[in-house]
């Protein structure tokens, strides 16, 4: 018998009483637990460990004979590029430990509002414990200075990780720190006791099917043949920083044309990308206004940097499309304007990148000071309104996440009319899927292709039989869009699902518009087949004899 526990999260920096670097689970399974003063009851042998791309597997032995299976994952990227193994994970476990630690709010927010719906949706009836690690900073002083209330603003509250545990309807634990009392008595006290409720659920479960088994002695069912498995259409990798920096290079869509002093064109570039990481450029492409800003600097930097051209007389405007021509932008200043390349190149890999932006700067300018001049320039550009520009080193700054991440990003402009575009109008069906899978085809759009492919795969399969049969539902014609636009993942997989329920489709006008080929595929992958068929007629009759062998007794 058994146990699997999985833990999710990242409670950070962590320590042993000598100082030694630790997590949770590791510091966990290497002690032996006391209660009461006694030696407890769970032993372990000595963890072996496997190294995995996104977790970490711990095998040991509890209770003296019950394997424990442990994964501990702390990269909650794992349901992002690989939903399969970590609903997997989440669906096997009979122990789930959500940690973080207290003083990181960002990431917990990010975790609560990007990951824990998708884990509700995954959980299935079993513990969950949510442990938050550490001692909150300058908690217990009374201090109001500006420092000390920005340091007890980035940490997360009890009250919130309450809140969070009654959304998952969870056991919620502070851990203060790594030592005896916090991880042998207090999380292992809890996390053993859920060990024994799922050893006894075992137990239990296993007791009633050797009572089933021992009931039908004498004369064994026939095996029923089983249903082939439908293939996997595993997700795709995200391509989404390799195709902004193509988006660049490329040239393609360009709503903006940079000039410099003499008016000669520089480089292209695209307005959403910009105001996406600056609201410099907001501002100077009327996406918002002083008054929504309210910083005297940002609007200074604009005023200084950047000025629009909109003069019919402009060299190379008569050659310009008459419908919508890109936006004219002359850059104030000469060394700004030759570095403009390298900084459009930096802000598009996402605007973190600051040692390479300066050994590229340090190419072009010979001079340490001009040097220095257009790196502040940068850093007034991605200046946050209100907040005083705290980008001082770039070497320390090298570590952080691209700004995509954070508040003033891409997510700004979704579901909103300024600057956009394309306007997509579609539902939470089958059809609507199909129709954007067609013109992500024609687009070049392969990862969006690929998300409507798993959608309509995801939708198919939650239907079930009686609603396949009585809703207006054309699979062949599904079929043949996807294998007219070259989605040979999907046509294949909905070649499967037909077979897979051949007694519903097979009824339908539709089917006889089957290929010889397709209908042959279905024949032979059909299912029930006719072995199932001949099979479940001898179950039919084994069931029969054993009524009539219990009415004779």
């Amino acid at each position: 018998m058994s146990i699997h526990i999985v833990a999710l999260g990242n409670e950070g920096d962590t320590f042993h009483q000598d100082n030694r670097p630790s997590g949770l689970i590791r510091t966990y399974l290497g002690r032996s637990p006391l209660v009461s003063g006694d030696e407890s009851s769970l032993l372990l042998n000595a963890a072996s460990t496997v190294a995995r791309p996104v977790f970490t597997e711990y095998q040991a032995s509890a209770f003296g004979n019950v394997k424990l299976v442990v994964h501990d994952c702390p990269v909650w990227d794992i349901f992002d590029s690989d939903w399969y193994t970590s609903r997997n994970l989440i669906g096997g476990a009979d122990i789930i430990v959500i940690k973080y630690n207290v003083n990181d709010k960002f990431s917990f927010h990010e975790v609560k509002d990007n990951y824990i719906p998708v884990i509700k949706r995954a959980l299935n009836s079993v513990p969950v414990i949510i442990a938050a690690v550490g001692t909150r900073q300058n908690e217990e002083l009374p201090c109001t200075c500006p420092l000390c209330t920005s340091d007890r603003g980035s940490c997360v509250s009890t009250t919130e990780g309450i809140q969070l545990a009654k959304e998952l309807g969870a056991t919620y634990l502070e851990l203060h720190s790594l030592d005896d009392f916090y991880i042998g008595k207090y999380f292992g006290g809890v996390l053993e006791y859920f060990m024994i409720q799922a050893l006894n659920q075992k137990t239990s479960e296993k007791m009633k099917k050797r009572k089933m088994s021992n009931s039908f002695h004498g004369i064994r069912p026939p095996q029923l043949e089983q249903p082939e498995k439908m293939p996997v259409l595993k997700a795709e990798a995200s391509h989404y920083n390799s195709d902004l920096n193509n988006l660049l290079f490329c040239c393609q869509c360009v709503d903006v044309i940079f000039y410099n002093p003499d008016l000669k064109e520089v480089v292209e570039a695209h307005k959403i990308v910009l105001c996406a990481v600056s609201h410099v450029f907001m501002l100077l492409f009327n996406v918002k206004s002083p008054t929504d800003i309210q910083d005297s600097s940002i609007i200074r930097t604009t005023q200084d940097l950047f000025a629009i051209n909109r003069d019919t007389a402009f060299p190379g405007a008569s050659h310009e499309s008459s419908g919508n021509p890109p936006l004219r932008v002359i850059v104030k200043d000469a060394l700004f304007c030759s570095c403009l390349s390298d900084i459009l190149r930096f802000i598009y890999s996402g605007a973190f990148q600051w040692e390479e932006l300066e050994e590229d700067i340090r190419k072009k300018l010979n001079d340490s000071g001009d040097v220095s001049n257009v790196i502040e320039k940068v850093k007034c550009i991605l200046k946050t309104p209100g907040k005083i520009n705290c980008l001082r080193n770039c070497k320390t700054y090298q570590a952080r996440k691209p700004l995509w991440f954070y508040n003033t990003s891409l997510k700004f402009f979704l579901n909103k009319p300024m600057l956009a575009d394309v306007v997509f109008e579609i539902q939470a069906g089958v059809f609507q899927a199909m129709c954007l899978l067609i013109c992500a085809e024609m687009y070049q759009v392969s990862r969006l292709q690929h998300i409507c492919e798993l959608f309509i795969i995801t939708q198919l399969q939650s239907m079930p039989s009686r609603e396949l049969a009585s809703m207006n539902l054309d699979i062949v014609d599904l079929l043949k869009k996807a294998k007219f636009h070259h989605s040979d993942c999907l046509s294949t997989w909905l070649l499967h699902f037909i077979a897979t329920n051949y007694l519903i489709f097979s009824q339908k006008p539709e089917f006889q518009d089957l290929s010889v080929e397709e209908r042959s595929f279905v024949e032979k992958h059909r299912w029930p087949s006719n072995m199932y068929l001949k099979q479940l007629a001898e179950y039919r009759k084994y069931i029969h004899s054993r009524k009539c062998r219990c009415l004779v007794m």
